[in-house]
């Protein structure tokens, strides 16, 4: 029998029998984030609106970019770009993290009965978290400017969902190497750069001569990128085969990278 099971059911089980363990975990490391400033967990407010001011002020007003609806409209053109940072942000934060998760949780690896597999899913929930804050953000400001958004945002949940999958065994995949290969880090950090301006975050995928845009399709986020901000702006619900075909394919992304860090945990007390 295997010391640490890779079944669904063992992983669903699992999940579910410490929610408790990874509410507090996750509540814990939000709180340790901010731990010791004078505005504390206000940062989480202060800093996607200082971005989203930054990136709008660059794109459009010194690079002149533009969306093609309501060209002459900057605050659109943040809602657009935020949008498209919020999706962007949940990635790259769970994927920057995961290299070093196990090592700086070295306390937790010595503890036999410890279930290290939370871990990934705390820092994904960490960024969730973050998430939903820059969301209220975004709506705060789209109702401030333009009214109520369109009733298919609602949908941004569903519309998220294979992009949290995707993470989750990203981070499961990248927690295990990160002890194994020191230098993850460092790639991990390059990826992320290239992401950013490989993902239609500050230009609309329509932007590029055709010949190019498949290109962009092969970035994870793209088109999670377009579907929310199809949702959340222009009232457009996305394919619903792409949809399924994409949550079918990020749930095996997670079942495999959960796999993968039950078979290599094994080692992890040795070489830490």
């Amino acid at each position: 029998m295997n010391q640490f099971p890779i079944s669904i059911v063992y992983l669903v089980r699992s999940l579910i029998s410490h929610r408790r363990l990874m509410l507090e975990l996750i509540r814990r490391e939000v709180s340790v984030r901010y731990k010791g400033s004078i505005l504390g967990g206000f940062w989480s407010f202060i800093t996607p609106l200082l971005m989203m001011a930054v990136y709008t002020f660059v794109f459009s007003v010194v690079f002149k970019a533009r969306w093609s609806v309501d060209p002459q409209s900057k605050s659109e053109f943040a809602l657009i770009l935020f949008a498209g940072l919020m999706v962007f942000n949940l990635f790259a934060e769970s994927i920057t993290r995961a290299p070093s998760l196990i090592q700086s949780s070295a306390n937790y690896v010595k503890k036999v009965v410890f279930p290290l597999e939370v871990l990934p899913v705390v820092s994904l929930g960490a960024s969730i978290f973050h998430l939903v804050i820059n969301l209220l953000v975004w709506l705060l400001f789209y109702i401030g400017f333009i009214g109520y958004p369109p009733i298919t945002a609602f949908f941004f949940i569903p519309a998220i969902l294979p992009l949290i999958f995707f993470s989750l065994g990203v981070t499961w995949l990248l927690a295990s190497l990160g002890v194994y290969l020191r230098d993850i880090v460092q790639v991990i950090g390059v990826v992320t750069s290239i992401l950013l301006f490989m993902s239609p975050i500050f230009y609309p995928l329509s932007a590029l001569p055709p010949n190019l845009q498949p290109w962009l399709l092969l970035s994870p986020i793209t088109q999670v990128v377009e579907c929310t901000r199809g949702a959340l702006l222009w009232g457009i619900l996305p394919d619903a085969r792409w949809y399924l075909a994409y949550l079918s394919g990020s749930l095996i992304v997670a079942w495999l990278g959960f796999a993968w860090f039950q078979k290599t945990r094994k080692g992890f007390a040795d070489v830490i």
